[in-house]
């Protein structure tokens, strides 16, 4: 079994203004999705949401203020999942609640060091 990464790009728009009704139905697909991963005993991390305030390191010591908000999807989250493939862990992205707001899942394998 191999690792891999699942990177959760959105645009945050969507979900700072829906309603409390709707962002506690989002937050229950979220966690009957990583549930249901889990139940399978795939999910080796189930991540967290990443903060918005950043900065973004350069060589020579440049740090800018990012993400920049005219990005049209910003990295929210991440999770880690357990499969024999790629393939496999692109199917367990196919249900993520992400795409109900608009976003997208990058599927990353993790090469270990």
């Amino acid at each position: 079994m191999k690792d891999f990464l699942l990177i959760y790009r959105s645009n945050p728009s969507p979900v700072t203004t829906a309603s409390p009704e709707e962002m506690q139905a989002l937050a229950k697909k979220w966690m009957d999705w990583v549930g249901s991963i889990a139940a399978q005993n795939k999910l080796t991390d189930r991540g967290n949401r990443l903060n918005p305030e950043a900065k973004v390191v350069r060589p020579n010591d440049v740090v800018t203020d990012g993400p920049y908000m005219e990005i049209k999807e910003a990295i929210a989250g991440y999770s880690i999942v357990k499969t024999e493939t790629l393939d496999e862990a692109v199917e367990i992205a196919k249900g993520c609640p992400v795409f109900l707001v608009g976003g997208s899942v990058e599927v990353r394998q993790i090469d270990v060091m």
